[in-house]
């Protein structure tokens, strides 16, 4: 496959999601559709893995690339699921915008990428401000709105320094190999999170919910995620967060179309907001990083 019909199919996904995120969960609860989507995840990775017969490593570098992997797949995602049900699921993919201005910091100070440039501090200052706004609309969507909000955030933190650190490490494997040994990580701890919590199996599961756990195991978990790390192979950090500039619209709109979610005149603006500074961000890039480049290891990224 090629770089850019990955990084096609990454938007693609990561548009969806968020809406599917919130279907998942209705009625069985957020815990449940998190962890029936991975679990659906592994025990397909695995045989897909053997089939296709990709080596996995257990080495010091493969494990540490797993564990970082398994950062963004358990913490990160468990924080999605848990902060979905207090916003709209267009939200969720709006304030992932933020990922290139987070990442773009972390891959400053552990990849010496010089991402701070002076355009992208005025494009990371506009999209704080277009967060601020998002966050302010919430006391009209409910009084636990803001918690979403705040979750999301948390997530978008936890998610760029698993890419980070991934790209930190250098291991250089197919991203099924990744993803597999990501989800090996993290299916345990979901589990473990699943006992100690004391949770329920579900009485029922709705149609519309278990087709998005099932599309979300085969399709988010296991295409989307070795698409991901396919993808971050071969671009740069920085330029693996940009993803995020166009699934935000793409989501808001999915959602009030498919789920009758509502688009305040705020939120569109924190939305344009953020945007804007995606777009000033991208702007003030030094060098270019066309899809041709794979920085592959700390040093070949500089």
């Amino acid at each position: 496959m090629s770089v850019p019909a990955a990084y096609l199919g990454v938007i693609l996904i990561w548009t969806t999601t968020p809406l599917a995120i919130q279907w998942s969960g209705q009625g069985s609860g957020f815990l449940f559709g998190v962890t029936a989507r991975m679990v659906i995840g592994v025990l397909l990775a695995l045989p897909l893995v053997a089939l296709l017969r990709l080596p996995m490593a257990w080495h010091k570098r493969a494990w540490q690339t797993y564990l970082a992997a398994g950062i963004g797949i358990y913490a990160a995602m468990l924080v999605v699921y848990w902060s979905a049900q207090f916003i709209p699921s267009g939200w969720i993919s709006v304030i992932f915008g933020l990922t290139p201005v987070v990442t773009g910091v972390m891959a400053t100070l552990w990849l010496g990428e010089h991402a701070l440039t002076p355009l992208k501090l005025l494009g990371m200052g506009l999209g704080l401000v277009g967060l601020a706004v998002i966050f302010s609309s919430g006391w009209h969507v409910s009084e636990m709105a803001w918690l979403g909000v705040a979750g999301v955030f948390v997530s978008v933190v936890l998610h760029s320094l698993s890419t980070v650190l991934v790209k930190r490490i250098g291991y250089q494997a197919n991203g099924l190999v990744i993803t597999t040994g990501g989800l090996l990580v993290a299916v345990p701890l979901y589990l473990l999170t699943w006992f100690l919590s004391d949770a329920h199996w579900p009485a029922t599961v709705s149609p519309r919910g278990g087709a998005s756990i099932v599309y979300l195991g085969v399709v988010g978990s296991v295409l989307g995620f070795a698409m991901f790390y396919y993808v971050l192979r071969h671009v740069s950090a920085t330029r693996v967060a940009l993803l995020t500039l166009i699934t935000p619209v793409n989501a808001l709109w999915l959602g009030h179309v498919l789920n009758g979610e509502s688009v305040a005149p705020s939120v569109i603006a924190g939305t344009l907001l953020i945007l804007s500074g995606l777009g000033l961000f991208e702007w003030g890039a030094r060098r270019r990083a066309g899809f041709g480049v794979a920085p592959l290891s700390v040093e070949e990224s500089r």
